[in-house]
């Protein structure tokens, strides 16, 4: 369809490429990707992204362009290009149907693909074992059309992720997972591609050290933009849709583009790939025409939140850090590492490379990704009454927007007096990581251990009338973190700034679990 059409139709939740086109419904046009895939010599690819990214759709995409459906890719990149259109076999082996809590789903869903597979390719079958039927159906599947095979494995790891804190069942699916997986190595005579998607490589799946000729393509510039949306797709697919966005919120074009890159884009995928938008948050957006954290409603994983709680890291270093790009690719359950689960699983992702020391500079995506983690933190930090994690926000905020000093650390005292006694609190990160996300979930602007040429403020929280500079001590004095303010003289690079200035000193109980009563001085 036309970039342009009056009517966009967004496909939200369509992964089925052939149904998409024929719908008419808007599609970013990936098929060059295609042609990179075909003109390379390798014939097993792997990519890893987030979830909600367009990993199935893609696809679905290979599918319907290896059963040569030509009249499908009419209009797209593809159909220009020297290839012959033949039929080859695709073996479809989607894996995202299930949260396979029970030991036996994976058997139950190979066993209804296999008997399609056994029929269509006229195979009796004669061993139980699926791991030796699929090496079978790729062999008659080869001999019976005369085509190498393709193999297309949708979320390979899913029922890996469904059992992340069930070592029992984790390891079953592993052992079952690297026995099918080990067929596109003993049968790679009949294969003509294997390409295979998730949202994490698990470092402890044997099908990666089989497969010494896999081309993971995670971290490829030149497959950096495989999926998601760039500014340039959005601005030439979407331009009706943004349009009728900023028309229905009474701002211009211009203003509604800032708040979609401000929400939902800043995520990139290689070291010299493009700036990408969640496609799933696009289109929710613009299909409702309303600004909404869309992804966030699919679920946030539990041993995110778990991890995080779990590490004695200062949870602003590891959202705001550098890293050698090997730290991100391999993910050991046993013993997750917070910044690779982090970055498989969407939350943070890569904001500038050093080429010359090869360091990812990382942080987190976007509002909606910020708000997201953040409020699924909050929990594992402070016992916050069910539905009232927003009233919270709200008080403190209003505090701070009003000017009142007191108040506001009054409110962040009931804050902090939620903070349960099973979480550590002889750990001071613990402490300043419980703050960090009540501070960012506010929105207002906080800079985090300001440097100056006297020392280093915890705090300096900004609005548009105020400037709160904040010492914060643990298991110390509130006098303490007063005078340190006054001796360093932490207020003077704001002296200028027509603001009103407070300076705020307080010290934080371990043992009370309480802010003890804050030193308040105004800047006169």
């Amino acid at each position: 369809m036309s970039a342009f059409d009056s009517e966009p139709r967004y496909p939200i939740g369509q992964q089925n490429f052939k149904m998409l086109r024929e719908g008419n419904s808007i599609y970013v046009d990936k098929t060059s990707y295609i042609e990179k895939i075909i003109r390379q010599d390798s014939r097993y690819f792997f990519l890893a992204r987030p979830r909600r990214f367009g990993k199935s759709l893609f696809l679905s995409t290979l599918r319907y362009f290896f059963e040569g459906r030509r009249e499908l890719f009419k209009g797209l990149y593809v159909d220009s290009i020297d290839w012959d259109w033949k039929e080859y076999p695709v073996l479809n082996l989607d894996l995202n149907t299930d949260r396979y809590a029970d030991p036996g789903l994976l058997d139950d869903i190979l066993n209804r693909l296999f008997q399609q597979w056994e029929k269509k390719y006229c195979i009796i079958p004669t061993d139980t074992e699926h791991s030796q039927r699929f090496a079978t159906i790729i062999k008659r599947a080869h001999e019976t059309t005369g085509q190498e095979v393709v193999i297309l494995v949708d979320e390979y790891d899913k029922p890996l992720v469904g059992n992340l804190n069930k070592d029992s069942n984790f390891e079953h699916y592993r052992t079952k997972l690297a026995s099918l997986y080990y067929n596109f190595k003993s049968s790679a005579e009949h294969i003509k591609l294997v390409f295979m998607t998730g949202v994490s490589r698990f470092s402890r799946l044997s099908v990666f050290s089989d497969l010494n000729n896999l081309n993971d393509i995670t971290f490829d510039d030149a497959y950096g933009d495989i999926c998601g949306i760039t500014e340039k797709e959005l601005l030439d697919y979407f331009h009706i849709g943004i349009k009728n966005l900023a028309e229905n919120r009474g701002v211009s074009f211009d203003e509604i583009c800032h708040l979609l890159k401000r929400n939902y884009d800043g995520y990139r995928f290689a070291p010299g790939g493009s700036d990408i938008y969640n496609p799933w948050s696009v289109l929710n957006c613009l299909q409702k025409c309303r600004i909404g954290y869309y992804w966030n409603q699919t679920g946030i994983p539990t041993i995110i939140a778990e991890t995080l709680r779990n590490t004695d890291d200062d949870l602003k270093k590891i959202l705001n850090t550098r890293c050698d790009p090997s730290a991100l690719v391999g993910l050991d359950l046993k013993s997750p590492d917070p910044l690779a689960l982090l970055y498989q699983t969407g939350y943070l992702t890569i904001k500038d490379y050093d080429p010359d020391m090869d360091l990812l500079t990382m942080g987190l995506p976007n509002r909606e990704v910020t708000d997201g983690l953040f409020k699924i933190l909050l929990p594992y930090y402070v016992r916050v009454r069910r539905g009232s994690t927003e009233g919270v926000i709200r008080d403190i905020l209003n505090d701070l927007l009003s000017g009142h000093p007191a108040e506001l650390m009054k409110n962040i005292d009931i804050f902090f007096s939620g903070i349960p006694y099973d979480l550590k609190m002889d750990n001071e990160n613990n402490f300043h990581n419980a703050l960090y996300i009540l501070l960012t979930l506010i929105g207002v602007k906080v800079d985090a251990e300001v440097h100056t040429s006297n020392g280093r403020i915890d705090l300096v929280v900004k609005t548009p009338d105020y400037i709160y500079i904040i010492e914060l001590k643990f298991d110390r004095d509130s006098a303490m973190a007063m005078t340190q303010i006054e001796e360093k003289d932490y207020a003077r690079p704001y002296l200028n700034d027509p603001r009103r200035i407070f300076k705020i000193g307080a010290n934080f109980s371990s043992t009370t679990r309480h802010l003890d009563t804050p030193v308040i001085r105004e800047v006169i």
